[in-house]
């Protein structure tokens, strides 16, 4: 079942989100950049449950996955990663993004990330968008790439700590 997210699922995507990327990432980013990410840069970002575009996926009571998409600016991070107030962008020119996607190793390769994307696609070309953008982790731009998106850019992204993660902009066009 997906549903939103509520602020009340907060202490269990904290769990669902660390358990995610210190199992799925380790085959792509060293113990010291994950453990960096998920200190600076992987959270849950406030914003996306205020705005009613951020999902869980659920199987019995337990989380198993979690994603959402973007009518504002800031293409990746948790509230950790943010310090400005996050604009609205404008669906006429912009691509909304989809933001902030975990899944439990134990329901990974399920179609659980699928059923989530799908979901904020709908919603994100419901709300006027006409294309899409995403900061993929290296782990996750098989999956992407599976659904129709493109890379566009290989970013380095700095921590605080010196360490660096290597991320994909990904970009598809809803129409």
């Amino acid at each position: 079942m997906i549903r939103l997210a509520k602020f009340e699922d907060y202490p269990a995507l904290q769990q669902l989100i660390n358990l995610s990327v210190r199992s799925l990432s380790t085959d792509f980013y060293t113990s010291h950049q994950i453990e960096s990410a998920l200190n600076y840069i992987f959270g849950i970002d406030s914003q996306l449950i205020t705005d009613g575009t951020y999902y869980v996926a659920q199987k019995d009571d337990i989380l198993v996955g979690c994603g959402g998409w973007s009518k504002r600016q800031t293409l990746f991070g948790g509230d950790q990663h943010k310090n400005i107030e996050d604009p609205l962008l404008d669906p006429a020119k912009d691509a909304a993004r989809i933001r902030a996607f975990f899944v439990n190793p134990g329901y990974a390769r399920q179609g659980i990330g699928r059923q989530i994307i799908k979901v904020c696609e709908d919603a994100a070309l419901a709300d006027g968008f006409r294309s899409i953008e995403l900061g993929a982790t290296l782990p996750g731009v098989p999956l992407y790439k599976a659904m129709g998106y493109d890379a566009i850019e290989d970013v380095d992204v700095p921590m605080p700590d010196g360490e660096i993660l290597e991320i994909v902009k990904m970009r598809k066009e809803l129409l």
